[in-house]
């Protein structure tokens, strides 16, 4: 917990002394496993352009107060993944980072000054030294994405998803995993290497088949749930398939926002409060901003999955806990 002396030199450690000030739900204790708090949207810049006032310290506040104790802070390249070592410094015990490139981000490889083997270098070694550190809890997120290949091309990912996955087998390290629409080419380049990655990881944000699903979980992988993973009724009758023991639930905040024209809009008719938000022109630093998903709002993914599946919130949100502690550590000891 953050001392007087440190919050006063840091105002983000200040939203810290909610927990121990009784702020927040006692009961209530949510890991969000996938946030990408460092984002600029989180400093009140959208799309390179300043809308308003800096609230990174109102967004953390809101989450403590939802009861989010645990956020695991993506790295998406390489810059990304110092910027999340950076945030799990200033809130220690609260955030952790991953380390890795994005499939979307994987042309960062050959751009690299110093050429593609010295940026896998650099990723080793920041990985290394932040998982020795206690700061970074997986590598990731890695994977593949054969929806958006007008960011990389699919070769590209396949060089370089296979060439970071070498690098986790070294590191040892619980992966963060992506996958759209490239199930057999991500299935088999994670078969080739299964015994050799024992701390197996989870496959975030998932949106795949139920099939997809059941021979991830087989593999021995966690699914990371979050609003895009409930958006159809397709998508709900995977959700209620996962086995509670391998569900782990993220916000994938700014993005993967829960919304009414989603099918698990029927599971939040009495679903948890959330706080007024407002469009970023109206920006008020005591609310949130319309269309910018906040950890938070993990409280929303828990409703939903709970009423998908027929069971209680508070038995979504536990087990949920209890899977990321026993995958990622995030500073708690394995239950």
């Amino acid at each position: 917990m953050a001392s007087t002396s440190e919050a006063a030199a840091n105002p983000l450690l200040a939203g810290l002394n909610a927990i121990s000030n009784g702020n927040s739900p006692a009961s209530a204790r949510y890991a969000d496993i996938g946030i990408n708090l460092s984002d600029p949207i989180f400093r009140g810049t959208y799309h390179g352009k300043k809308a308003h006032d800096d609230d990174l310290q109102q967004v953390v506040q809101r989450a403590l107060e939802a009861g989010v104790r645990k956020m695991m802070v993506t790295g998406s390249d390489l810059m990304e993944s110092k910027n999340a070592i950076k945030l799990a410094e200033e809130l220690p015990g609260l955030c952790y980072a991953t380390v890795g490139v994005h499939p979307c981000s994987a042309m960062s490889f050959s751009k690299h000054e110093a050429g593609p083997d010295a940026l896998l270098s650099d990723l080793s070694k920041l990985a290394r030294d932040s998982r020795d550190s206690g700061k970074a809890m997986a590598f990731g997120e890695i994977g593949l994405d054969y929806d958006r290949l007008h960011y990389c091309d699919k070769e590209t990912q396949l060089i370089y998803f296979a060439k970071q996955l070498d690098l986790a087998i070294d590191l040892q390290m619980p992966l963060f995993l992506h996958s759209r629409a490239a199930a057999t080419d991500f299935e088999r380049l994670l078969r080739e290497r299964l015994d050799k990655l024992p701390k197996r990881g989870c496959v975030h944000s998932f949106t795949g088949t139920l099939e997809e699903m059941q021979a991830l979980v087989a593999m021995g992988f966690d699914i990371g749930v979050n609003g895009c993973s409930m958006k159809t009724e397709d998508n709900l009758a995977v959700v209620k398939e996962v086995p509670l023991e391998r569900l782990q639930i993220e916000t994938d905040g700014p993005w993967c926002d829960m919304r009414p024209s989603h099918a698990s809009a029927k599971f939040l008719q009495d679903g948890p409060e959330m706080p007024k938000a407002v469009k970023k022109e109206k920006w008020s630093k005591d609310e949130m901003v319309k269309g910018r998903n906040e950890p938070c709002a993990i409280t929303l993914v828990a409703h939903a999955v709970a009423g998908i599946k027929g069971v209680s919130v508070e038995k979504v949100r536990e087990q949920a806990w209890r899977n990321s502690i026993r995958m990622f550590g995030l500073g708690e000891a394995p239950p």
